[in-house]
């Protein structure tokens, strides 16, 4: 066998060796998370809601609008600019990160994959020129278990009458425009059999729909969580986003889009942590030292680094595999296995900076305090981790069925 130098054309770029155009939009959103974010985070942190002057820079710089293409008004990026704009603002602050999360990887996402042109027509532009959107699923009895929904949409003329009461809805206060799931059977949901589900384009101002206020949180709190009430709401056919009783289907690969993009933000919560670490560790002294040279505090830190590097490759491989359009069932588990390597890896480090910066650290001025609190959202919100450890079992088993909308495949007879 004759072994032969490969051509630097040949061989495959390292998943975190970014193309010169991936790493200058790094460059832009990280400089923008510096001056536009990192000095408002604690006020809004401490209001509970986002400054109304970021979110319109946000618009005016091109963060609600990744993926939108020109034509629309949008950057014509595409889905691993959304991981890197994510991970970027969270780095700062993670509930403006979860707000473009939510605008970009859920709602214009599912709009670019399933919309009609008609509907790409009359909603993009509106994304890219100012609206935010929200993503409405989650109900009181319908969380990890997104086909419980109880929310009705029922046929009326042209169009649908929605009825129901959605809790928890991310970015609830700002958004102009909801996506909002309904059932539109009356399958009873089985394992095998999941309900009949639709998926509607809801305009905030349309009459019934009531958006509550937002509701206290311990972390993540400039980004608002609403309950949305739905009395009788009257919508057009042509606000259907795909093919009737199809919402499930619909849901589930968005949801995988959205493990993607809550994971991207949690990576870059642990960067940020593991960097204010860092920094301390390397400028206090105790005891005629630098407490960096201490091993006591370098192996922890040490040890953050490496799982952090690994969530960071997860989430960018499982970008590229939703991007490459992989089977579905090797898309889900990369998304549940991004979604807990990097819950679990932010929660570690946010923890340990507040114990390398000490009470600096338990402090409320400090931005790790805030971190610290932002990281526990991330082991529960877009699936629990046990969720994804269901998933990902059901997955590795050859019994694995069709797909729930939490990502999980229910067990059934057959091939995974």
């Amino acid at each position: 066998m004759t072994v032969t130098d490969p051509s630097p054309d040949t061989v495959p770029r390292p998943l975190t060796d970014l193309p010169p155009a991936a790493r200058a939009w790094r460059r832009t959103v990280r400089d923008f998370a510096h001056d536009h974010v990192a000095p408002r985070a604690r006020a809004m942190d401490e209001a509970g809601r986002l400054d109304g002057d970021l979110v319109r820079e946000l618009f005016a710089h091109g963060l609600m609008s990744i993926e939108i293409p020109e034509i629309y008004g949008g950057g014509a990026g595409d889905l691993f600019d959304v991981v890197l704009a994510i991970e970027e603002l969270a780095r700062v602050d993670p509930s403006v990160a979860v707000f473009v999360d939510v605008q970009n990887a859920l709602v214009a996402s599912a709009l670019l994959r399933h919309g009609s042109g008609d509907q790409k027509r009359r909603h993009l532009p509106r994304l890219a020129g100012g609206m935010a959107g929200a993503y409405a699923i989650s109900e009181e009895t319908a969380g990890s278990d997104a086909f419980a929904l109880t929310t009705r949409a029922d046929p009326d003329g042209d169009g649908f009458v929605l009825t129901g009461r959605k809790r928890w809805i991310t970015s609830a206060a700002e958004a102009g425009l909801f996506l909002v799931f309904a059932r539109t059977g009356t399958r009873p949901s089985t394992p095998a059999s999941p309900p009949a589900l639709s998926a509607f384009l809801v305009d905030r101002d349309t009459p019934g729909l009531t958006v509550g206020p937002p509701v206290p949180k311990m972390g993540i709190r400039a980004s608002s969580t609403c309950e949305l009430v739905l009395d009788e709401v009257r919508v057009k056919r042509a606000d259907l986003l795909g093919r009737p009783d199809d919402g499930g289907v619909l849901m589930v690969e968005t949801l995988d889009i959205g493990k993607l993009g809550i994971a991207a933000q949690l990576v870059g919560l642990a960067d940020g942590a593991l960097h204010h670490a860092l920094r301390h560790a390397e400028e206090r002294e105790q005891f005629g030292t630098r407490i960096w040279d201490y091993q006591g505090v370098q192996f922890p830190l040490a040890r953050l680094a490496a799982d952090l590097e690994a969530a960071r490759v997860l989430v960018y491989n499982t970008a590229r595999l939703l991007q490459a359009g992989a089977p579905q069932h090797e898309r889900i588990k990369a998304a549940s296995m991004a979604k807990y390597a990097a819950s679990a890896v932010a929660e570690r480090a946010a923890s340990q900076a507040v114990e390398t910066l000490g009470g600096a650290g338990f402090a409320g001025h400090h931005p790790v305090e805030k971190l610290y609190r932002d990281a526990k959202v991330g082991a529960i919100y877009e699936g629990t981790s046990n969720v994804q450890f269901k998933t990902i079992a059901s997955l590795l088993s050859r019994r694995s069925g069709p797909p729930e909308p939490d990502g999980t495949a229910a067990p059934a007879a057959g091939e995974g």
